[in-house]
Parts: structure tokens; C-alpha cells; sequence
């Protein structure tokens, strides 16, 4: 049976246990043989857990979906961020190319634009979590509590938007912690990296952002974009790349149209969407 695409984590505090068993060891390694063992064993552990973090494709902490496991020259479009001002924008020119997108969006800023969550249900894309006020400086070294906050906040405010549960979990600028397992598996979250980016959120030329997301492009990729980028050149960034693609024989998918049957909770889709207005 292949392996599912989306991977709630089944033992979030499974790191807590591998990481306590490893400090044992250094204590013993410490005890045995004194400090020149003692310390590098100390950082490697520790270095390994700060690795964890940092990197948004490690799955130490939790499964993440970096690729889809296709053949197909197709790609999944994930578009951080939004809503936005160029929300509007953003969908018209994947409508203008027959092409569709996941868009991770902002509980907070769901919750200030009810009127694009809507128009994206209605438009035919996914909508994934980033979290509920993006704390992009600190979301990798929020505590406990905090991090429950941010992912369970968000998840109502889209849930009551949409009138479906988010399946699919992003965190802030890709980098999670060991915090972030508990509320994903109790929402049901999958967690999503990339396997191809351009640094559109910070680089203000399309063509270049372009150049290096093609480098990396293949089969399967799920290529990371941003949307109301402080530079303004997010939507053209995508024309161009749409134009790319299409150049280059690419395609785009949702990882719903790879799954065999669509996820169900109590008989109901999950991914089944009904907009709504208004602020929850």
C-alpha cells in the first residue's frame, strides 16, 4: 500500500523520549570518559534538535510532505501569506491558466477579509493553515502554549470561514519546533515544506525568483510562493512563472487528485468546503 500523502503525526512527543534517552547517554559518555567525549556528544544531540527546527524538510519532529510521489509532469502551487490585496489578482491569473493552488493562509487576516476565503472555496483551490498572526521573527521558538494558541486559533477562524477543516499545515517561514506535533495531530494537520522556492517574499525580480525555482523543478515538486510580499511584484512573479510552466510542459495538482479516496471524519469530506462570512 503507498505510503499517504497526508501524515498527521501519530506520537508527537516521541521526541521528547529520544531526546531524554540521548541525554543519558552523554551523561554516561561524560561520566566514562570525561569532558572531551562528554562535550561534542552534548552538541551533536543538541545541534540535532536545533537541526530539527531549522530545516522545514526534517522529519525528525514530524512526517512533512516535502514532494509528491508522482511521475507526472505536474506541480503543486503553495502560496503563503494571504489574504492579501493580491489575493483577487493571484486567482484570476491561475484561472486565465487553467491552473489550481493551495493557498496557506492567515487566521487573522482570514478573519479581516471573509470575502477572499470565499472567492478562493468558490474558485476551486485548497486552503492550508500558516498559522493565526504569522510571527515570522519567532514562530520557531514559541513555547507550548503559545504554539497551541496560534495553530488552534487559526484553525477555527478558517474552519468557520470555510465551513471545512484545514488538511494541510505550513509553518511560519517553514522552520517548526517540537512544539508544533501536539496540535497538529489533535487538528489532524499534515505539515507541508517545498521542494522548490524563489525567495519571492524578500526578492523584488521575477525573472530571477523564476530561474531558481526552475532549477529545482521535477515531477511532484511543490513549489513555494508568497502572495502581498512589502515589494509588490508577487503577481507578476507568478505570471511569469505560470508562463514557465507551461513552456516547459508542467501542469498543476492538488494532492487531493493523488490521493486514492478523499479523507473523511465521521462520513463527512474533510476537504469539502462551504464559504461563509463574517468574523468568527
Amino acid at each position: 500500500m503507498p505510503t499517504p500523502l497526508h501524515q498527521p503525526p501519530r506520537h508527537p512527543h516521541a521526541w521528547a523520549w529520544i531526546f531524554g534517552l540521548s541525554q543519558a547517554a552523554v551523561v554516561a559518555i561524560w561520566w566514562l570518559w570525561g569532558w572531551k567525549a562528554g562535550l561534542p556528544a552534548l552538541l551533536v544531540t543538541h545541534g540535532a534538535l536545533v537541526w530539527a527546527t531549522l530545516r522545514p524538510q526534517s522529519r525528525l519532529l514530524s512526517p512533512v510532505l516535502s514532494r509528491l510521489p508522482t511521475n507526472e509532469r505536474v506541480v503543486w502551487l503553495t502560496i503563503d501569506d494571504g489574504p492579501s490585496d493580491d489575493t483577487r489578482a493571484v486567482l484570476d491569473l491561475l484561472d486565465q491558466h487553467d491552473a489550481k493552488a493551495t493557498l496557506f493562509l492567515v487566521g487573522e487576516r482570514a478573519q479581516a477579509r471573509p470575502e477572499l476565503v470565499a472567492e478562493i472555496v468558490r474558485r476551486g483551490h485548497g486552503i492550508g493553515q500558516h498559522s493565526h498572526t504569522h510571527p515570522q521573527a519567532w514562530f520557531w521558538a514559541l513555547p507550548p502554549r503559545a504554539m497551541r494558541q496560534q495553530i488552534d486559533e487559526a484553525q477555527a477562524a478558517l474552519t468557520f470561514l470555510t465551513g471545512a477543516r484545514p488538511r494541510w499545515f505550513r509553518a511560519v517561514v517553514g522552520m517548526s519546533n517540537p512544539f508544533v506535533a501536539a496540535s497538529l495531530k489533535r487538528h489532524d494537520l499534515a505539515r507541508v515544506a517545498w521542494s522548490a522556492r524563489g525567495y519571492d517574499a524578500v526578492l523584488r525580480d521575477p525573472a530571477g525568483v523564476v530561474a531558481r525555482i526552475e532549477r529545482d523543478l521535477a515531477p511532484g515538486a511543490i513549489v513555494l510562493l508568497h502572495e502581498g510580499a512589502a515589494h509588490g511584484r508577487n503577481v507578476e512573479t507568478l505570471a511569469t512563472l505560470l508562463v514557465r510552466l507551461k513552456a516547459l510542459g508542467f501542469g498543476t495538482v492538488l494532492p487531493e487528485e493523488l490521493e486514492p479516496a478523499p479523507a473523511t471524519r465521521g462520513g463527512e469530506p474533510l476537504n469539502r468546503a462551504m464559504p461563509r462570512s463574517g468574523n468568527c
